[in-house]
């Protein structure tokens, strides 16, 4: 089968693979629909900690079921949602119903090999029934689950003072449930392009520009009080690190992406603000059923996010492209026929 590598950072080429093996409790799914993600850049660009080349990327994926266990609910032609969240069932996480931070967890495209092939193996458990979403909504549910999962995990209450730093894919799906939770979303990003997006597209009620005046025009929005609640879902050091500063007293903040960095911040700042920091890793399968259930409702703008296309050939040129230049793009889908 045709799959898309990465060799090595900065290293993208289509190969012949040999074709994926089900082993028991798997499924072999057909990859119909890949969305690009951030992570997938941050492996291109050889900036993700956890990740050993070569590597197949992508994880944010939908499909047809090829294969299944006997006995599967699952059957041939049915189109499916993916969790690459692919967890042991057994560790301290697992038990305590986190398999999303499972301490041996293997995440499709990035422990393990991922969906930007033909053909792709994964236990039946993750695997959910699409049911009326088309390939495109499906391959979709993964990347605005990580911003529900946020959400859940922020506490997040109706009429929270809510701030989303970075609006790129995750940082607008973080937003698009905040504003689904209730919050009051102001959304904050150096690019005036992504802010006008974000507000255009009603994701955002308000927009704030990062950089020098930030920390004032915060001020400026919340009264002097700061917000309540605060999402940094930047992949920057230096923007976790200031993010502290726009947490009310009594706030959260929760730290959406990940960077493979250390983040220091004032022990006096945060102790006086009472603050509650928390980090929000992946997300569940109640998560991925929050999302199906918006995107059915017609809550999720998804014919906004949804602004790019290629093919699996064409992802060899276009991914390295869209890394460094990502004007207009939000979110970018790679077709597989």
């Amino acid at each position: 089968m045709r799959a898309v590598v990465c060799r090595a950072p900065g290293e993208l080429v289509l190969e012949d693979r040999p074709e994926p093996e089900r082993g028991d409790g798997e499924v072999l799914v057909r990859v119909r629909r890949m969305g690009i993600c951030g992570t997938d850049f941050h492996i291109y660009e050889g900036s993700h900690p956890y990740l050993r080349y070569p590597r197949i990327m992508g994880h944010e994926l939908s499909g047809e079921v090829l294969e299944a266990p006997e006995g599967s609910p699952l059957k041939p032609g049915d189109t499916v949602i993916v969790n690459p969240y692919v967890s042991c069932g057994a560790c301290i996480a697992c038990r305590a119903g986190k398999p999303n931070c499972c301490v041996r967890i293997a995440v499709l495209g990035v422990h393990r090999d991922g969906g930007m092939c033909e053909r792709i193996t994964v236990p039946e458990r993750n695997l959910y029934p699409a049911g009326s979403l088309t390939l495109d909504q499906a391959a979709s549910i993964e990347f605005l689950a990580i911003g529900a999962h946020a959400v859940a995990r922020s506490g997040l209450a109706p009429g929270a003072r809510t701030l989303v730093i970075g609006a790129g894919p995750i940082g607008l799906g973080t937003a698009v449930f905040a504003g689904l939770a209730g919050g009051d979303v102001s959304i904050m990003d150096r690019e005036a392009d992504r802010l006008a997006f974000a507000l255009d597209s009603g994701i955002a009620v308000r927009s704030i520009g990062a950089g020098s005046g930030a920390a004032e025009a915060v001020r400026q929005a919340t009264d002097g009080d700061g917000f309540d609640v605060v999402f940094d879902a930047t992949g920057s050091r230096a923007s976790m690190e200031s993010a502290f500063g726009h947490v009310a007293h009594g706030g959260t903040l929760a730290l959406v992406s990940v960077v493979t960095e250390s983040i220091a911040f004032s022990d006096p700042e945060f102790h006086k603000r009472e603050m509650t920091v928390l980090g929000s890793r992946n997300a569940l399968r109640a998560d991925f059923e929050r999302v199906v259930a918006a995107i059915e409702d017609g809550r999720v703008p998804l014919r906004h996010l949804l602004t790019h296309r290629t093919s699996l050939a064409g992802a060899v040129a276009d991914l390295p492209h869209w890394a460094t230049r990502k004007s207009g793009l939000v979110k970018a889908l790679v077709e597989i026929d």
